[in-house]
């Protein structure tokens, strides 16, 4: 604990409750203020066109002189994604483990901050010293290597943040956890506990890593054509996993997508992976070899797996196409709204007659404990209270009735959404209102530009189509000089519906005369009533309403 007496203590989410991904967590101890982590989510379904979506930092903004670190537990997209566009307004420290500092400075390359930005490679054994606190670390199992928990030590206990994370008695080497750490944490009292919920409905213990490494063992072995193997950029594990079964079976290895060939760079350098790079080949040789000597390792653009696999099955990457005699191998969680996509994938999977195995067939396991590995975690902590994190919001209320079961009391725990304050003072803990929190859209180089409105109007378009008008307005002749002029996209067939488009005319014409005989007339009032007039003429002849555009001129 710290000598000096902590005043004012907050616990602030900014992302990763009621969700999956976007993480992103406040803890304010008097005057300074730590972030952990700094992720990103990917779409769902209803946001059409975004690429990926991270938390509002306006709260962080209003107080960037008081930002002292930023802390990143590990280096997934989740956890890391939305780092580049933090630093772009706020300048502060970045703390993180080899690995993390490593993935987060390739962010940086795609969007540079606009200051010079300090990062600190830390480990289980760094202290970070602090004027109201200091923060140590301990090293947990996740599906990528070096990842932390982090503790922030003040005067009534120490604040921890788990990271993600499982508990694997088969870990080793940089996937290993710091249990005696977590223990030691525990018998020093800790003061808050924030724990990864995403498994918290699942009974028992997350299977054991050992385990999918012999069911790939069997399939590389049986499989009599390529392997395609769909996944998270960063999920080294899996990576890992697949270049020793590549070796093992004498399979050359295709890296295809952007983000694993900047994760397989970074893994290569630093030596968190592990391969022979003389098995690894271009995607464009895919072909030049014989089909039972090839793997190929598929993610998207942005990490995210399904996009990749999509690309091939459309016939829309260059160098591969899905054969009969191909094994596919999806191993990787579907994140809440990707259940419908995937199932799709997989169907077209089994029309192009590939063999397809997901985490049912034990080719996936989580890199999430289950309810067995979190109550242990609660077991070693002992916390005096409780915010469980990352998760929707079904996941949290689990968590929470597990860390009853464990002992702790509805009064110990604290269920906080998106800007909720959890603060202490006084002596007390309790929920204190909340801060400008939620989503920012990213589409393109966009940042925020898209919100509610645009993604109303492009969904009006995907269901209705559009519906434009064009005419020209002869001021002087108090004339239309031409048109109207009808256009339509993915509405109705428009070489189909030529008495449709005759009578829409019509009705627009009629409008248009209408003002333009009264000599003087303003542009949005006729728009106005032309909308109005074919919205109602279109929808009792179609039932459908399209966005309907007036666009006017005059000379």
């Amino acid at each position: 604990m710290v000598k000096t007496k902590n005043e004012v203590i907050r616990v602030i989410p900014l992302g990763g409750v009621s969700e999956i991904g976007k993480a992103m967590y406040v803890v304010e101890i008097d005057d300074e203020l730590f972030v952990v982590d700094s992720g990103l989510m990917f779409p769902e379904d209803e946001m059409l066109g975004i690429d990926f979506v991270i938390p509002d930092i306006s709260y962080l903004e209003e107080n960037k002189t008081r930002v002292k670190g930023i802390f990143l537990t590990h280096g997934h997209e989740d956890a890391i994604g939305s780092i580049a566009y933090l630093l772009q307004k706020v300048n502060a420290p970045v703390y993180g483990s080899k690995l993390t500092i490593a993935l987060a400075k390739e962010h940086l390359k795609e969007l540079p901050a606009p200051q010079q930005v300090k990062f600190f490679e830390v480990t289980s054994k760094s202290r970070m010293n602090f004027q109201t606190t200091y923060v140590t670390f301990f090293h947990t199992t996740h599906s990528i290597p070096d990842s932390l928990g982090v503790a922030f030590h003040t005067s009534e206990g120490a604040i921890v943040h788990t990271g993600e994370f499982k508990f694997d008695q088969s870990a080793q080497g940089k996937y290993k956890p710091d249990i005696a750490k977590m223990a030691g944490l525990g018998e020093e009292g800790v003061f808050i506990l924030m724990s990864d919920s995403t498994e918290a409905e699942r009974p028992g213990y997350t299977i054991s890593e050992s385990i999918i490494r012999e069911r790939l063992s069997k399939t590389f072995h049986r499989a009599e054509g390529r392997i395609l193997v769909a996944l998270y950029a960063s999920n080294f594990i899996r990576i890992q996993q697949v270049f020793d079964q590549a070796a093992a079976s004498n399979r050359k290895i295709a890296v295809v997508g952007r983000s694993l060939e900047n994760v397989f760079e970074v893994g290569m350098r630093l030596g968190y992976l592990s391969v022979d790079p003389e098995r690894i080949i271009p995607v464009s040789k895919i072909n030049d070899y014989p089909e039972n000597e090839i793997v190929a390792i598929v993610t998207g653009n942005q990490g995210e797996p399904l996009e990749g696999l999509e690309k091939i099955i459309r016939k829309h990457h260059r160098d591969i196409r899905i054969k009969s005699t191909d094994t596919v191998l999806i191993t990787f969680t579907p994140s809440p709204g990707m259940e419908v996509q995937i199932a799709e994938t997989m169907n077209s999977l089994a029309k192009a007659g590939a063999k397809v195995m997901s985490a049912d067939k034990k080719v996936h396991v989580s890199g999430h404990g289950s309810q067995e590995d979190l109550k242990l975690m609660l077991n070693l902590m002992k916390p005096k209270y409780f915010i469980p994190i990352q998760g929707e919001y079904r996941m949290l209320i689990a968590h929470s009735k597990l860390a009853q079961e464990t002992g702790l009391s509805k009064a110990q725990i604290f269920i906080a959404d998106k800007g909720d304050i959890v603060e202490y003072k006084n002596g007390k803990m309790r929920m204190s209102g909340r801060v400008t929190a939620g989503n920012v859209l990213i589409d393109g180089i966009g940042v925020g530009d898209v919100g509610n409105i645009v993604l109303r109007d492009r969904k009006l378009l995907s269901q209705d189509g559009i519906f434009i008008v064009v005419v020209t307005i002869d001021r002087q002749h108090k004339k239309i000089a031409s048109g109207p002029e009808i256009l339509s996209r993915g509405f109705v067939y428009v070489r189909e519906s030529e008495e449709l488009m005759e009578e829409s005319a019509a009705l627009v014409k009629n409008v248009v005369e209408k003002y333009v005989n009264k000599g003087t007339y303003e542009w949005t009032n006729i728009k106005q009533e032309i909308r109005d007039t074919l919205n109602s003429y279109l929808f009792q002849k179609t039932k459908r309403r399209p966005m309907i555009i007036p666009i006017i001129m005059e000379y």
